[in-house]
């Protein structure tokens, strides 16, 4: 395991032992466990900018939108297919106003 140095303000590292002292754990592992909460965040955050941003171009280029909707209606009879298939049915059978059990539940 490497080794991370750091210096913190005063009032933080009083923060740090106090809660390590309420939790029984020593502040080494508060820090890495703080730190890495922080590192998923981030990269959580550039995944969902990244997935804007190509929410964005898909939105104002008409090529890119079209060809997003064509696929999307491709998709569309194998989701309802995968969803018959999940409460019960034959891919294409009608399904009853009242199903008798709903799979999600």
């Amino acid at each position: 395991m490497a080794t991370l140095t750091l210096r913190l303000p005063d009032n933080l590292d009083r923060q740090l032992t106090v809660l390590a002292a309420q939790t029984h754990q020593n502040r080494s592992k508060l820090a890495r466990a703080a730190l890495e909460k922080f590192v998923h965040d981030q990269e959580r955050e550039q995944l969902l900018a990244g997935m804007v941003e190509a929410f964005r171009f898909l939105a104002t280029n008409p090529e890119a939108r079209a060809e997003s909707i064509a696929i999307a209606e491709e998709f569309a009879v194998a989701d309802s297919e995968a969803l018959d298939i999940a409460e019960g049915r034959k891919p294409g059978e009608p399904s009853s106003s009242e199903p008798e059990e709903q799979w999600w539940k």
